[in-house]
């Protein structure tokens, strides 16, 4: 992809490039970002400059919209095969396959009559030693040294500072990085699943896809046991797709569970289906179990089809390892919230984290790192200003770690949460700091006072401080944080201060601000 993008925006290309070219461009995104559907629009219009004839106008699905991005693209889908349809007809001798009827599964899984002598699992999963560097499909086994609560008793969430040794490991990092973590199915929901599905957890099998050049899932072992399958591999945590409900449809044999399992995975049926599973967040157990029929008779040949592998979880990394050498921290907000559904609803990695106890014995957790999104200035005397509401300021723990190490003067730290007592992350560490003349702490404590003080009141207060640090000290701002109103704020007040400080008109203070960005003077790093 990139090499595809520096090729079609080479300025040499003749504006006839792709005049022989019909074209249609779907976008998926999502709206609570601020360059929504970006790359879709502009591949769309480059497109359109290279001469390629548009077939539709760009489709832009939204992951926001109620109905997800179905919504956007059921329309445009009917309106594409009509054009394509008149413009290349399917020819006469090719039969077109008729609804209902499933493909074939990409896999066949042969069962074996009895258990593999030699555990496979054991020789495919992460190891303890390192490979030459860990990665996704060989990550590292850490130990967990640490797994601390950091929020009050009385506090509405539970986050957890959880400390990891990577001794041996031939991981390094360095501030800004994120680590990514395999999370795994709790114990109790493999079982279930098994159970409704009438599967033997402990039978092994053998996978062979059906298509030559169709190579087997990297991270499952061959032999493999169901187990193994259901508790690292399916993501039957997982809220399930359209897709799901179709491929259901054609599995069942049970006439009253068809008929619903048609109307959700129809256009028509999207906002019963909405209100079914995306609104109450229902999971692809809670799903067949609710359909007890179609369940019992899906062949296990089709489980890699109707349900996606579990994605491993990214995190910033909360330490340096000039500060914590073979060390590797993060900070975890556990997810947990309660829809009409009895049961509450659980993020898969942060609730199996918060269930493993070191203090109880051994606990292996598998990762690896990778760049993140943020890279910090390695000038000495350049001053960086970091805005880190809430979890948002793990990432800058280990900006400042490291540059306190390195001997850089210029922190500034803007922090934000609900209370002093209840949430106030590392606030004995940023106290000594602070002494020390290594770090300026502005906090915001939102739910100490009658109105409500949030980050970016606090740079407007101190907005001839900002000014002066990124005009005439070329400092670099950072932003890290929950993606929803947060960062719009922020640039808010930094457009704000710009005008007010710096005497530019509203157009340039927003051009400033796209300069800074440009420049990877402003950087940010949010999740949804």
């Amino acid at each position: 992809m990139k090499s595809f993008w520096r090729f079609i925006f080479r300025k040499n290309l003749p504006s006839t490039s792709l005049c022989q070219m019909d074209f249609a461009v779907l976008g998926l995104g999502d709206s609570s970002y601020a360059k929504f559907n970006f790359v879709a629009k502009k591949l769309h219009r480059r497109l359109l400059q290279l001469g390629g004839t548009a077939l539709l106008p760009v489709c832009l699905g939204d992951d926001q919209h109620e109905l997800g991005p179905d919504a956007a693209i059921d329309p445009w889908l009917r309106d594409l095969w009509e054009k394509v349809l008149g413009l290349y007809p399917v020819p006469l001798d090719l039969g077109v396959i008729p609804p209902g009827v499933p493909l074939p599964s990409k896999f066949a899984l042969r069962f074996l009559q009895e258990a593999p002598r030699k555990c496979s699992v054991e020789q495919h999963v992460a190891r303890t030693e390192p490979p030459s560097s860990p990665s996704e499909l060989q990550p590292f086994l850490a130990r967990m040294v640490t797994n601390q609560r950091v929020t009050g008793p009385s506090h509405f969430q539970d986050v957890r500072l959880i400390e990891f040794d990577i001794t041996d490991s031939g991981i390094s990092f360095a501030a800004g990085d994120v680590v990514l973590i395999q999370p795994e199915n709790a114990a109790r929901h493999v079982q279930h699943f098994c159970q409704v599905l009438g599967l033997d957890p402990d039978q092994s099998f053998t996978l062979h896809p059906r298509e030559p050049n169709v190579p087997c899932p990297e991270r499952l072992p061959q032999p493999c046991s169901v187990r193994h399958l259901v508790s690292q591999y399916l993501d039957i945590a997982s809220v399930p797709r359209r897709s799901f409900f179709e491929l259901l449809a054609c599995l069942s044999p049970h006439e009253l569970e068809r008929e619903k399992l048609l109307e959700f995975s129809s256009a028509e049926g999207q906002e019963a289906l909405h209100e079914y599973c995306s609104r109450p967040r229902r999971t692809t157990l809670e799903v067949l179990c609710d359909f007890p029929h179609t369940a019992a008779a899906i062949p296990p040949d089709y489980l890699l089809d109707l349900i996606p592998p579990i994605r491993p979880r990214a995190f910033s990394i909360a330490s340096s390892l000039l500060a914590h050498p073979a060390k590797l921290q993060i900070l975890v907000a556990v997810v947990q919230y309660q829809t009409r559904l009895k049961e509450p609803r659980q993020g898969l990695c942060s609730s199996w984290l918060a269930s493993l106890d070191p203090g109880q014995g051994p606990v292996q957790v598998p990762l690896w790192v990778r760049p993140g999104g943020l890279t910090f200035p390695q000038t000495p005397d350049t001053p960086v200003i970091m805005v880190g509401p809430g979890t948002g300021v793990a990432p800058f723990r280990a900006a400042v770690q490291e540059r306190v190490s390195q001997g850089q003067r210029g922190n500034f730290l803007f922090f934000g949460c609900r209370r002093r007592d209840q949430d106030f992350y590392w606030e004995a560490e940023w106290t000594e700091l602070e002494k020390r003349g290594c770090l300026t702490l502005v906090t915001a404590f939102s739910r100490e006072q009658e109105k409500k003080v949030y980050v970016q009141h606090r740079l407007r207060e101190l907005g001839p401080l900002v000014w002066e640090l990124l005009d005439h000290r070329g400092a670099c701002f950072y932003l890290a944080g929950n993606a929803k109103y947060m960062p719009a704020d922020v640039s808010e007040a930094l457009t704000s201060i710009f005008q007010e400080e710096g005497g530019l008109s509203g157009p340039e203070a927003a051009a400033y601000l796209a300069q800074l960005q440009r420049a990877l003077r402003f950087q940010m790093e949010t999740w949804a």
